[in-house]
């Protein structure tokens, strides 16, 4: 779509220095951009691919407005900007309203005339389907399932009974939202399947990742609050709560009945433990092992960043040797006097020194 610098820098509130008149139709990154792209400077690292852009356009800030050698649409948060920008040049296919020929759907569903049924999709009975609404092929909505107005369903999308998906939410290809959770009772050294009879309440805003899966409730619901973002391969259990515009990046697992607080950001390969409550505005690193509740908000971590093999397999050894290190220390203090000397004959190690030289055997000083 093809679209004057002038009109996005009053739809979007920029300040234009350049041709108003000058038109762009698609992005591109600053190095590989032509006169017709529109590309953006928000990361200083890709500062020094400014000077030599051919785009049309670039989005940025004010700092960095004098150094452009294109038209500029200035602005105080350029990622925001460009973002909405590119939504402009690069409308999502919308389908054209009604049921596809191949679709099934139950004579119960209610489908509004102006939402988009693909192919090859199944309606179940009682399902709800809003305006403007889009199921892309192969998706599968059980029965009860409720969609708000412009749900965007990419493809290949299976929303488990009674799911209820806010306005505007996005649902990647491959999601699975309200499936069964992992609930099972042990007796006798077998398991008893919990039949898991809650349900998955999707809030407006929400975007869920590719192959991302979001198990029902085993009794309420399992909740994801408005705003949230959800990469793909994320798991999330049963009865998790994940509050409004929290963001969660690939391959992060979250145990069952854990609450996450409103805006928190985690990174990739996070593991969540089971019945905790991360309060608001936490941050974890990626691979932090979280094992038990957070209450102050913070950037946390636990993952050992990259070493080469060589002195990786010298940090292990020592880790292994942590406990005879502990033991000698603890021996050499009780042998120590206030003055730094060994005890005389006859004398008693000095106050509050070790007696014993196996650390299992008390507590750390510390």
């Amino acid at each position: 779509m093809a679209v004057s610098l002038g009109e996005l820098a009053v739809r979007f509130g920029c300040e234009l220095h350049g041709d108003p008149d000058a038109v762009v139709e698609h992005v591109a990154t600053l190095a590989g951009a032509d006169s017709r792209s529109l590309s953006f400077l928000a990361n200083p690292r890709y500062k020094a691919q400014l000077a030599q852009t051919r785009a049309g356009a670039v989005v940025l800030d004010k700092a960095t407005a004098a150094d452009c050698p294109t038209n500029a649409l200035i602005c105080a948060n350029p990622h925001a900007a460009y973002a909405r920008i590119a939504a402009v040049l690069h409308p999502r296919l919308q389908g054209t309203a009604g049921v596809h020929a191949s679709a099934i759907v139950a004579e119960s569903a209610r489908i509004d005339p102006t939402a988009h049924i693909g192919p090859l999709s199944v309606i179940g009975e009682g399902v709800v389907i809003g305006p403007r609404t889009f199921v892309g092929p192969h998706c599968i909505l059980e029965d009860e399932v409720t969609l708000a107005e412009d749900v965007y369903l990419v493809a290949r999308v299976t929303l488990c009974r009674s799911v209820q998906v806010g306005a505007r939410t996005v649902v990647q290809p491959g999601a699975v939202v309200g499936g069964d959770g992992f609930g099972f009772a042990s007796e006798q050294r077998r398991w008893i399947k919990v039949p898991q009879v809650g349900t998955v309440r999707v809030g407006p805003d929400v975007e869920i990742g590719a192959n991302t899966t979001i198990d029902r409730g085993a009794v309420e619901d399992t909740v994801i609050e408005e705003g949230v973002k959800l990469d793909n391969l994320i798991m999330i259990a049963h009865n998790v709560h994940v509050g409004a515009h929290t963001a969660i990046a690939a391959l992060t697992g979250i145990s069952g009945s854990t609450t996450i607080g409103k805006r928190c950001q985690i990174a990739g390969e996070v593991a969540i433990g089971g019945h905790l409550t991360i309060c608001d505005d936490v941050v974890f690193l990626g691979t932090t092992m979280v094992s038990h509740s957070i209450t102050e908000p913070g950037v946390y971590s636990s993952g050992i960043p990259l070493e080469k093999a060589t002195t990786w397999r010298r940090m292990v050894a020592r880790f292994k040797r942590i406990d005879r290190l502990d033991a000698r220390i603890k021996k050499l203090e009780g042998l120590a006097t206030p003055d730094g000397l060994a005890p005389q004959d006859g004398l008693a190690p000095r106050e509050g020194a070790s007696k014993h030289l196996s650390p299992d055997q008390e507590e750390d000083d510390d």
